[in-house]
């Protein structure tokens, strides 16, 4: 039995969590980390997503987001 879609709400609050592939690590580097960063400032002017709060742990991250439009899904993906 497949999931039931997930309801993204515009102005709704979010806990995204990533974790990588086998819990294997994600950021190796502090350039790994700077460059998600830089793409998670991109991400949040591109698709119109407020991002409130943000861990970035070695293997995954957490994100607290509001997205003003229903977009959130693309976002994650594009991110």
């Amino acid at each position: 039995m497949a999931r039931a879609l997930r309801v993204a709400v515009p102005g709704g609050w979010y806990h995204v969590v990533n974790r990588g592939h086998r819990r294997e690590r994600i950021f190796l580097t502090d350039e790994d980390r700077r460059a998600f960063l830089g793409r998670l400032a991109e991400f949040g002017k591109r698709f119109r997503v407020e991002v409130h709060a943000f861990v970035l742990m070695d293997n995954h991250y957490h994100l607290l987001v509001r997205p003003t439009v229903d977009n959130l899904s693309r976002a994650i993906q594009w991110l």
